[in-house]
């Protein structure tokens, strides 16, 4: 790619004068102009032809031009018209490219319908297709994105993202710790999370306030498979999260009121979780392995009274904390 063409600082600030407008900060616009770093992010996508790529956040189309060079085919989202337009001019050269003017999320535990579609077609026409989200992800989605991609029965097989570090340091939470909640413990449970490099403001324009993360997200099969219905586990230790701090056996007797005192000491036996336990404190595996004793011995536990089963998928705060 062209010097001149590549994203830097100096190009950015030289189209937007040009065009007359400016990022927005209420869209987390804050474009990654390091080129080092726009070259490692496309590395650890370990692109082929093979890949579909979804990109969210296209903005200039910095990156997207990166991603077009190496993988059979890119669907990148943006919400912007105004970067939207100068994005298409600089992609046209790229007929693999798909630009989408649109919201990512339909609603915060959906994405957007229009973006799954055209997804589904790209990874439709590429024999044994790969589905990869490599993006500089806009810090207000980050969360709701990865994690409503993560839940989909979408076949996902990586993602690379820029994130906020402060988020990375979530998903990454360890027991016992403050970022350990039910967001880390939802990824840990069916994907393997690493933070690749810590990321400064000035690897950015504008420069954020804050520290950002270069993160890789595997899918592990295995693990996923150990989970069952994951709608139930999601469900499990969403709940089990908003009381973090309180003993567990105590938490569990108020999520399932019909469970008397033997079914529960049953269930936290064979899950191996001592009764005094709290959820903070629980390693994944215990976490995964509590979820599936306490649903196998009601088909109604999934459904307590007054919650909807799994309603939504990237609801991962944590009340208590």
């Amino acid at each position: 790619m062209p010097e001149a063409e590549r994203q830097t600082r100096t190009r950015l600030m030289d189209l937007f004068n040009e065009h007359g407008f400016h990022p927005r900060h209420d869209l987390g616009q804050n474009f990654l102009i390091d080129l080092n770093l726009l070259e490692f992010v496309v590395a650890e996508a370990e692109l082929t032809a093979q890949d579909v790529v979804l990109e969210v956040g296209t903005g200039t189309g910095g990156m997207t031009a990166f991603l077009a060079e190496q993988a059979g085919a890119v669907v990148s989202v943006e919400i912007d018209p105004r970067v939207h337009g100068l994005a298409c001019d600089k992609l046209a050269p790229f007929p693999n490219a798909t630009l989408l003017l649109t919201d990512i999320l339909a609603t915060k535990n959906q994405l957007s319908p229009q973006v799954l579609e055209v997804v589904t077609e790209r990874l439709a026409a590429i024999p044994d297709a790969r589905l990869k989200l490599i993006a500089n992800l806009p810090y207000s989605v980050a969360t709701p994105v990865i994690s409503n991609l993560v839940a989909s029965e979408l076949n996902w097989q990586r993602m690379v993202v820029t994130i906020q570090w402060e988020l990375a340091d979530r998903m990454r939470g360890a027991p016992g710790t403050n970022d350990y909640g039910s967001l880390a413990v939802w990824l840990q449970a069916q994907c393997d999370v690493k933070i690749v490099k810590k990321l400064g403001p000035a690897a950015f324009w504008p420069r954020p306030k804050v520290d950002s993360a270069i993160v890789r997200i595997v899918p592990d099969l295995a693990k996923r498979h150990e989970l069952g219905d994951r709608g139930f586990f999601h469900e499990f230790v969403r709940r089990l999260f908003q009381q973090r701090r309180k003993v567990v056996r105590k938490v569990l007797s108020g999520m399932y009121p019909d469970f008397d005192r033997v079914q529960l000491d049953a269930a936290l036996l064979e899950a191996g979780v001592a009764a005094d336990s709290r959820a903070e404190q629980l390693p994944v595996p215990e976490l995964v392995a509590l979820s599936r004793a306490v649903q196998v011995r009601s088909v109604a536990a999934c459904e307590p009274a007054g919650v909807t089963r799994c309603a939504d998928p990237t609801d991962l705060s944590d009340s208590a904390r």
